[in-house]
């Protein structure tokens, strides 16, 4: 009898040393996933700061500069280009007369939409008043700091290329682009500009330039040589009827002095940067082959390209170029892109609204779009 409640006590202290090694053990699992799961949450916590602390990887961009009359007649064109872009890579800013505002009435294109600066002015060819435009839209440009090269583009303008080819060739090297050659023929230079601007800084060349930060931001602050230019360079006057009648070679003093074609360049060589500047712009332009009593009654005029000129023909001949020619410097500049041969343009003028659909529609300019109907013509 006695045995047998020693046997029945051995089993009632194994069984409850058992059920404390089930509750140990429970205890131990639930400790341990119980940390496992705080710790997963503080995880997830950390991970989410840290993606919200850590600055979103920005794409520098390229300004899109246009000086328009009004409204630009290739938008739809453009609105092609830009649509090539899935990375935010650019921005757009349009000069226009006073008061034009795009709107959905005056530009198909919602990457045009409010894009106008607001303290445009009015724009005289031949007059300061054109590179004032060009340093009132950088002054904008200059605002976003994601903005790293700056395109002056004018009304007529369109794109040779896609928008991923243009933003890597524009974008793989760190210079500007400018047309910019020794000024030795044409006697533009006024000597009243000596000594702020010396003849040796003189220099002519293309307005379609393309800028990096730097030298937009030297333009903008410039102080010293815009005045000058103001004062000094303006267009002689022509006589009434002016392209119907011979007008003999002017032997005054008047300096017909084209502002635009001669402000970047003079002010970049007289900062000491052309070092830094690849001395070709990436605009195309033809001139017009006259004699030289034609030139001196109707001056120089760049060809204005038609529809019945607008050919796939035409936009291989221009993608073609690969070298230019500079007669005063006797130098002929050869066009590379990451160090190796390239086109020289990106972009080419001056075409017509009817010539640029037509190139649109037949797919000559490799941008993806629907094939666009001339009918439309905004207000």
């Amino acid at each position: 009898m006695g045995g047998l409640k020693l046997i029945r006590r051995s089993n009632s202290q194994k069984s409850q040393h058992r059920w404390k090694i089930k509750v140990f053990v429970m205890m131990l699992l639930g400790s341990f996933f119980g940390t496992l799961l705080i710790m997963e949450t503080q995880y997830s916590r950390i991970r989410m700061l840290a993606l919200l602390s850590t600055p979103k990887i920005q794409n520098p961009k390229i300004a899109f500069l246009f000086i328009a009359r009004n409204r630009l007649p290739l938008d739809i064109v453009w609105d092609a280009f830009f649509q090539g872009d899935e990375e935010n890579k650019f921005s757009i800013l349009v000069h226009s007369r006073p008061g034009f505002l795009f709107s959905k009435v005056t530009t198909r294109s919602v990457y045009f939409l409010d894009r106008q600066v607001n303290d445009s002015i009015q724009v005289d060819w031949g007059e300061a008043s054109m590179i004032q435009a060009e340093r009132i839209l950088l002054q904008h440009a200059l605002m976003d700091p994601l903005n790293e090269r700056f395109v002056f583009l004018s009304d007529s303008c369109i794109p040779l290329y896609n928008f991923s080819y243009t933003y890597d060739y524009i974008m793989s090297t760190p210079n500007s682009f400018v047309d910019s050659f020794a000024d030795t023929k044409e006697g533009r230079y006024n000597p009243k500009m000596d000594p702020i601007i010396p003849v040796q800084s003189w220099r002519k060349g293309s307005q379609w330039a393309v800028l990096n930060r730097k030298h937009a931001d030297k333009i903008v602050k410039d102080d010293r040589l815009f005045p000058m230019f103001q004062l000094h360079c303006k267009k002689k006057p022509l006589p009434e009827f002016w392209r119907d009648q011979y007008v003999p070679p002017d032997t005054s003093k008047i300096h017909n002095c084209i502002p635009d074609e001669h402000y970047v360049q003079t002010l970049l060589a007289h900062e000491g940067l052309e070092g830094e500047i690849t001395r070709r712009t990436l605009t195309h332009t033809a001139w017009l082959i006259l004699s030289s009593k034609e030139r001196e009654r109707k001056g120089w005029h760049p060809v204005t390209y038609k529809l019945a000129d607008a050919t796939p023909m035409l936009i291989q001949s221009i993608k073609d170029i690969d070298n230019i020619y500079y007669e005063t410097e006797y130098r002929r500049e050869w066009c590379t892109s990451k160090e190796k041969p390239a086109p020289c343009f990106l972009f080419a003028r001056k075409f017509t609204r009817p010539a640029a659909l037509r190139l649109l529609n037949m797919s000559a300019l490799g941008l993806h779009h629907e094939v666009i109907s001339n009918d439309w013509t905004p207000q």
